[in-house]
């Protein structure tokens, strides 16, 4: 989106700096004759040295709290290979209920976490979310019966819930709405990598088998939850709050993305925290088509992280076979979804790549489907295509709303809705691939491949709703409309241009 005011917030800026030096000795000529390079960047800062910084100093803290979240959630598919429905005596629809109750925690305190989070800070909020979900994933391997196993997924659910939307938010606080998308591939990634680190840790783990008297199931919650719990007390000292009190920042730094952003985004507001603006949420048509978009893409996702290591299995292949044969397609898929986001900021459209992308997982599950038993080359090779195409479209649909939705309240909440709107779809897709449709499993791999169908759909609705929201308010300003003065408070502004 083009700033329709650079002078004024570059003006500024300048004046900010000179003050600046003034205060601190330096000299600063007020010769009027300055360059464009110099007009629009003041200060001499290298705009993309400091980018290169913030994302060394964010995104790997962030990435690695999401990779552990993504791995204490879905290692259950791989506790299940090692022994865990005979520990607990469970029958396989029973395991089904465990993958369900995680989803229902984490759906009914998505909202009311991000509401949280903008009531108080990243620094505190995040990582102590991350110490409560590592100590009940740690708790996970000590259950000694199926009910309290199942309490334990709920609260794990429940813990974990505000980790995405909340770093979604976050993010938009710190980088341009195009920058968005490329920082939350990165850190969704994660989930692909938590995917493949899985299965190789899984296999080591599993030959713990009778340590302490504990099977080897036991060990893979034990372990990776004292691990999340480690980094959660470190994260602490790692993970900032917003530019404007980042200690690894001078003041000059702050300046210049203050100056940045406050043409592109409302991150520069000292916005209140109002019921109004969640509501202005809760009543935006498009809120809810983000919320489907990704709706139609978690069914698949969790539904493949989920069980992945049992399809495999099913294929003719041994428990280690299996959990080391998850790698491959999880590997493939985090290389995907980094290129696609890449060649999304750089194009400036999301519409295009979310559907070749799911197209993609369409031939994949439709390899699944129809692949005889007697190859099971074949039906891999569909994991793969599934995997390389699911996760590249959520990274996107998942930033959508932290990109188009303008208001920091409204964001928060928008956000927090796609994710819960979402994992609706996760809640039905762990009860459909039950014991009794095995090798198969034409109930669950059909559920996928229509919801990637239906996926389809959605974005293409959203793409249609967002081009006619744009050009309605272009003809708005070509009516004669005067544009607002200052900076943009929310997406009704004439100014804001929805990304499509």
């Amino acid at each position: 989106m083009s700033n329709p005011q650079p002078l004024e917030g570059h003006s500024q800026l300048e004046n900010e700096k000179i003050a600046l030096g003034d205060r601190n000795g330096s000299k600063h000529s007020s010769a009027p004759s300055l360059t464009d390079e110099e007009f629009a960047n003041p200060t001499g800062i290298n705009e993309k040295a400091l980018i290169r910084r913030l994302d060394l100093k964010l995104l790997p803290p962030l990435t690695l709290l999401y990779l552990l979240s993504f791995l204490d959630r879905s290692n259950i598919g791989n506790a299940k290979l090692d022994g865990l429905l005979i520990s607990l005596n469970c029958t396989g629809n029973q395991y089904l209920m465990a993958l369900t109750i995680y989803f229902i925690g984490y759906v009914l305190f998505e909202v009311p976490c991000n509401i949280i989070l903008k009531r108080t800070t990243p620094k505190i909020w995040l990582p102590t979310l991350m110490l409560a979900w590592g100590v009940v994933s740690t708790l996970m391997g000590v259950s000694q019966n199926y009910a309290g196993f199942l309490a334990a997924r709920f609260f794990l659910g429940m813990t974990e819930s505000g980790l995405f939307p909340g770093v979604v938010f976050y993010l938009s606080m710190w980088y341009k709405r195009r920058e968005v998308l490329y920082r939350v591939a990165l850190f969704f990634s994660a989930a692909s990598l938590a995917g493949a680190f899985g299965g190789i840790l899984a296999y080591g783990i599993g030959f713990m088998d009778g340590v302490g008297d504990y099977k080897g199931w036991r060990w893979i919650f034990i372990i990776e939850g004292l691990l999340t719990v480690v980094v959660s007390l470190a994260s602490y000292l790692f993970i900032h709050n917003y530019p404007l009190t980042a200690p690894f920042l001078t003041e000059p730094e702050r300046s210049f993305i203050h100056a940045r952003l406050k043409g592109d985004s409302d991150a520069t507001n000292e916005e209140a925290f109002a019921w109004s603006n969640v509501r202005a949420a809760l009543t935006d048509y498009k809120c809810w088509l983000y919320g489907l978009g990704f709706h139609t893409m978690s069914l698949p996702l969790y539904t493949l992280s989920l069980f992945l290591p049992t399809i495999i299995k099913q294929l003719g292949y041994t428990a280690a076979q299996a959990q080391l044969l998850t790698v491959p397609p999880y590997a493939v898929a985090t290389i995907l979804t980094i290129i696609v986001a890449v060649l999304s900021e750089k194009s400036g459209k999301r519409t295009p790549f979310v559907l070749a992308s799911t197209s993609l997982a369409i031939i994949g599950y439709i390899m699944l489907l129809a692949a005889p038993i007697e190859k099971p080359g074949v039906s891999y090779a569909g994991t793969i295509l599934a995997a390389a195409g699911i996760y590249p479209s959520c990274a996107i649909v998942l930033s959508w709303a932290a990109a188009n939705v303008s208001g920091q309240s409204k964001r928060a909440t928008a956000t927090a809705m796609t994710i819960t709107i979402g994992n609706l779809g996760a809640i039905l897709g762990t009860q459909l691939y039950r014991p009794n449709t095995s090798p198969r499993w034409y109930l669950g791999h059909g559920f996928a491949l229509g919801y990637l169908v239906a996926n389809l759909a959605v974005v293409s609705i959203l793409w249609v709703c967002l081009n006619r929201e744009n050009r309605i308010k272009e003809e708005r300003i070509s009516s004669g409309e005067v544009e607002p003065q200052g900076g943009i408070v929310n997406d009704e502004d004439v100014r804001w241009q929805f990304q499509t």
